[in-house]
């Protein structure tokens, strides 16, 4: 894939103008417009044989297809990955520089039964015909690619000719087309869609009954499931694409988690938030119109609270919008000013924070946390986060900290203030969970101190006074939704802030030596006595982020226990 470059190192990349011909000629709109990354790899599976393809990426699948492409095939549908991970070695069928600059990334996934007809119904071009089923791909010593020079294959040691075999006869997989659900739909405030309320705990019963119904069917199925490995070896070494496939699949795993919220909504009677997609053009057309009040010189704190709740819903439903949001640094930078006025200016009593500060922090904070996401590959999101070797960035981490003590001991005046200082703190996570993963797209091409990646933004945190007691805070939470288990099933959006703070404190534990010794000595014993059994156990409720969480908690018992 060509690349383009910004700063001090790659950070963008632009599709390869003959794949992304063929990819629109050959692709509905909608497939086409979900697609999110490609790169040539050479590909090794259970029925490829050292190829050189091209590997392209959608929100929900793994495609690929020949490197001069002629047929795109289902290589593995995201819900059916279990773990997608670095291999450390150095490939024997590389020679030279290929073989010191491999990134060898292996995926592991359930393989289905091929079915007799294509069912994933996504626009992807019919099966070529028979003359062309049997296409060339190059061989890995052919030279000379004149639209595509800077793809040239890697050289291997063997000399026989990777010829692309049959697609059909491929043995990938071509999953199943899930529910009808729309590609973006996300529920940020937990307050509103994590807690159970009187009038659904019935409906979360029954809910939490199919789940449980699906999860036995799952464990029956267990013993036919058959895992296979689809095996990347990308030789660039500003190749991009394990961070695509991680930051891909966890958006998959967040979205399709959401949904089950969505459908227990929908059980219970509310009315069905999802309003028919709207054309770019009309989306375009009033998000301008939006903007434009924003903006506005004279706007109260009441017309700007309801404007960005209308933001804020639109960008749950459109991905389009999310993009657009990014396209001018105006309103992230209006939204980052707000809230640094709003939380650490002088409108707070005695150091405490007002209802009124802490709703539209939230808000804000929300809204932010929605435009991150599914909008990684974005140009102007990496323009607007890099300028000024990221000075809005800095400001935005700086802004979304906030002390989660209560600095008087008196009851507070306002009972509702714990529970907003809470839905702040949690939307807060989430927003630091999105930054961070930005950090470690930025990490993966780039060195370790460059502004924007982990340690950076970690570093930029360090001098805040109220950074230890906000990541005790996320840890805290943590601990308790661990113990909540025991008693309740969880919400999808509780499942998916439990997710968040496991990334959120591993990225703590694994980059900041400070953070690390601060965890270390306040939390040890917690995880110790509290987290290890309960995570033996196996208690995460059957939602697809369920699995990757348990990695996680994994992870972090390690370097806290161990450490």
């Amino acid at each position: 894939m060509a690349r383009s470059r910004t700063g001090s190192g790659t950070l963008l990349t632009r599709r390869n103008p003959r794949l992304d011909s063929f990819l629109k000629r050959n692709t509905d709109r909608e497939l086409y417009e979900r697609i999110r990354a490609s790169e040539p790899c050479v590909v090794v599976s259970d029925s490829i044989h050292r190829v050189y393809m091209h590997v392209v990426l959608s929100d929900e699948r793994v495609y690929l297809t020949e490197f001069s492409p002629r047929t795109l095939i289902t290589a593995a549908s995201l819900r059916c990955v279990r773990s997608i991970q670095l291999v450390n070695d150095f490939p024997d069928f590389l020679s030279g520089k290929d073989r010191e600059r491999c990134q060898h990334i292996c995926i592991t996934y359930i393989a289905e039964k091929p079915e007799g007809r294509r069912p994933d119904g996504e626009g992807l071009p019919s099966a070529a015909p028979p003359s062309r089923r049997s296409s060339y791909c190059p061989t890995p010593t052919s030279t000379g690619y004149p639209a595509e020079r800077e793809e040239r294959p890697p050289v291997l040691k063997s000399t026989r000719s990777a010829s692309c075999p049959n697609p059909e006869a491929l043995g990938l997989v071509r999953a199943p087309r899930p529910p009808s659900t729309p590609p973006s739909f996300y529920s940020t405030s937990p307050s509103k869609d994590g807690r159970k309320t009187p009038e659904s705990s019935q409906v979360t019963r029954r809910f939490g009954s199919v789940l449980s119904r699906l999860l036995r069917r799952e464990n029956v199925n267990e013993a036919e499931e058959k895992e296979a490995e689809l095996h990347l070896y990308a030789v660039s070494l500003t190749s991009r694409i394990y961070f695509h496939l991680q930051s891909i699949w966890s958006s998959f795993l967040i979205r399709s988690t959401l949904m089950l919220d969505l459908r227990e909504r929908r059980c219970a009677g509310s009315p069905d938030p999802l309003a028919p997609p709207l054309s770019w053009e009309r989306t375009a057309h009033l998000f301008g119109q939006l903007r434009s009040e924003l903006l506005r010189d004279d706007i109260g704190v009441e017309s700007l609270y309801l404007q960005l709740q209308e933001l804020r819903t639109a960008a749950h439903r459109s991905v389009t919008l999310r993009r657009l949001f990014w396209k001018s640094g105006e309103v992230c930078d209006f939204l980052v000013q707000t809230l640094e006025e709003c939380l650490h200016g002088s409108q707070s009593i005695r150091g405490v924070l007002t209802a009124d500060q802490l709703l539209l922090g939230a808000l804000i904070v929300q809204t932010l946390a929605i435009m991150f996401r599914e909008t990684e590959v974005e140009e102007a999101r990496v323009n607007v986060l890099s300028v000024g070797k990221g000075a809005l960035t800095s400001r935005m981490l700086l802004a979304l900290i906030c002390d989660p003590q209560t600095k008087n001991q008196e009851p507070p005046l306002d009972s509702k203030l714990p529970s907003l200082r809470e839905e702040y703190l949690d939307a807060a996570g989430s927003l630091l969970f999105e930054l961070l993963l930005l950090g470690h797209q930025t990490s993966r091409c780039l060195s370790a101190g460059t502004f924007l990646s982990v340690g950076w933004m970690l570093k930029v945190l360090h001098p805040h006074p109220h950074l230890a007691s906000f990541i005790s805070y996320q840890t805290q939470q943590l601990v308790l939704a661990m113990v909540g288990l025991q008693d309740s099933l969880p919400s999808a959006a509780d499942s998916v802030l439990l997710f968040q703070r496991c990334r959120l404190l591993l990225a703590c534990l694994q980059h900041s030596s400070q953070l690390a010794q601060h965890l270390q000595s306040h939390f040890r014993e917690e995880f110790r006595y509290i987290v290890k059994p309960l995570c033996a156990e196996k208690l995460l409720p059957p939602y697809p982020i369920s699995p990757p969480t348990q990695q996680l908690i994994e992870q972090i018992l390690t370097l806290l226990l161990d450490g």
